[in-house]
């Protein structure tokens, strides 16, 4: 039997990849032969110098840096995942979100993507051919007002920026898409109910389920697991869906309902 899913002789860069859904795609492209560099600000321990690249992907310089790197270490790079993202915004709605909070969200969750693309797209246009996924979020169209209005913004900007993108380089053999997921059980989001658990005197699994009921509910009953959504865009990224390009694909369990 052939295995289904072969990124063998792949070569990815794949950013915010040391934690939560990140951490798992580039162990799953990695199991599956790709040679993958990935980034953060700081490197773990467990990862060899050659496969990481320390660099803040919120200025232009550490943009330039990562990009430069991949070029010098991987050459020719066939796939790129946008994995970036997260919110640091106060709570307080539109009137707490300043100037400069907005720039925050702005900068870590849609121009790293856009600067990555503009610095690394041309090559795979002349080549002919290319990969890069784009990971945004359902909040993109189901905002929560009370904390991330600024965030919600910025993955929908992203998401608007992606669809552009993949109708430009389609064409020209380069395919882009948009992974949206939903609630995510990672470091962060277990942290979150485990804070929650403490102030209210509830149990974990109490506030893991407000979270989820503050979301309009996720009718699969759980958050996906950061495998999942690796299993997602790993398959979108191989040559098994050659044929797919411009679309978006959600991974929340139900929380949006489809028609």
């Amino acid at each position: 039997m052939t295995d289904f899913l072969n990124l063998a002789g792949k070569r990815a860069l794949i950013t915010s990849g040391t934690r939560g859904a990140g951490a798992a795609t580039v162990r799953l492209f990695r199991e599956q032969g790709a040679t993958v560099l990935t980034t953060a600000r700081s490197k773990p321990d467990d990862l060899p110098d050659q496969l990481f690249v320390a660099s803040d992907l919120t200025t232009a310089a550490g943009c330039d840096a990562l990009a430069a790197a991949a070029q010098e270490r991987l050459g020719a790079i066939d796939i790129i995942v946008h994995m970036l993202g997260g919110s640091s915004a106060p709570a307080g709605g539109f009137a707490a979100l300043s100037d400069e909070e907005w720039d925050k969200e702005l900068d870590l969750n849609l121009r790293p993507a856009i600067r990555l693309d503009r610095a690394l797209l041309p090559a795979m246009v002349a080549r002919g051919s290319g990969v890069v996924v784009h990971v945004t979020s359902i909040q993109n169209r189901l905002p929560l007002p009370e904390a991330t209005t600024a965030y919600a913004a910025a993955k929908a900007a992203l998401s608007t920026y992606s669809k552009s993108l993949s109708k430009e380089v389609s064409p020209k053999g380069v395919r882009v898409m948009r992974v949206s997921p939903g609630w995510i059980k990672t470091e962060a989001s277990v942290g979150l109910a485990e804070r929650m658990s403490a102030q209210s005197g509830e149990s974990i699994e109490e506030s893991i389920q407000r979270i989820m009921d503050a979301l309009g509910g996720i009718p699969l009953g759980r958050p996906a697991h950061p495998d999942e959504v690796a299993n997602l865009v790993a398959f979108l990224a191989s040559d098994r869906a050659a044929s797919i390009t411009g679309t978006e694909y959600i991974i929340d369990g139900g929380t949006i309902p489809v028609a």
